[in-house]
């Protein structure tokens, strides 16, 4: 197999994005990472980088072992072999929190929002890993206006797609270098899918964070996607230019 090729390798390991056309350094690196649930085998020997400020959609059907694999970055379940490295530093054993605060930002799926704490002291638990007193980022409110007229509100009195702009901004108040999404579109409404794409957007081209977006809804991936990773049966099996995606027919890939 060629691995110097920017065409994604199908049915195989696929090279890692660097192999795949990025030229930035890598902000995660994922290598040989393997995790087992019992006797089943769900990620195997998977490998890939998310390159420094730009967005990665990590894409694949139900089942695949993305949650799985999100787990092991966050340190929620220990990973069986292989490593994660964050901006160069191994975290593969770090405790969850200790990823938090070495700079990963997450926003896992269903929101998990605190429901009878108001949205104000939400976006103040985003700060647990900052000197006291610290101001809740005006940026923000810049991409989600309404946070900022619903502040004495209570998380769980919010809509879904509030609650998913409420989410997104707690993972945002630490300023991390490394935002993980994981499906933030699930069960959102068309209109709040489109705020949430032009915040995406703005953070990408501020260059000064890296994404790392999971993600069922194959157009907006593609419209974010500086690069693209696409898992089956817990391993990579493509991965490329976020350009490239139509070309390289990756929507076939996610159909049932």
């Amino acid at each position: 197999m060629r691995t110097d090729a920017v065409a994604p390798v199908v049915g195989t390991r696929a090279p890692v994005s660097r192999a795949a056309g990025a030229t930035s350094a890598a902000a995660l690196e994922v290598q040989g990472l393997n995790q087992y649930y019992g006797g089943s085998h769900i990620l195997r020997n998977l490998a890939f980088d998310v390159p420094a400020g730009k967005v990665t959609t990590l894409l694949g059907r139900n089942g695949v072992g993305k949650t799985t694999l999100l787990r092991s970055l966050m340190g929620v379940v220990r990973v069986a072999a292989g490593s994660v490295r964050l901006d160069g530093r191994d975290i593969t054993h770090a405790a969850p929190y200790e990823r938090v605060r070495a700079g990963i930002g997450y926003v896992p799926q269903g929101r998990e929002i605190f429901p009878r704490l108001t949205v104000e002291e939400n976006l103040l638990m985003g700060l647990a890993t900052r000197p006291a007193r610290t101001a809740i980022p005006e940026r923000i409110f810049e991409m989600f206006p309404v946070l900022r007229s619903m502040m004495q509100r209570r998380g769980g009195d919010l809509s879904g797609g509030q609650q998913q702009q409420l989410a997104i901004g707690r993972a945002l108040a630490m300023n991390p270098r490394l935002l993980i999404l994981d499906e933030p579109t699930e069960g959102i409404q068309p209109s709040i899918i489109k705020d949430i794409e032009r915040a995406i957007r703005r953070l990408a081209e501020s260059g000064d964070m890296s994404i790392l977006l999971v993600e069922q809804y194959y157009d907006f991936a593609r419209s974010l996607a500086d690069h693209y990773v696409v898992m089956e049966r817990g391993e990579v099996v493509m991965q490329g230019l976020g350009a490239d995606m139509e070309r390289d027919r990756v929507r076939e890939r996610l159909a049932v």
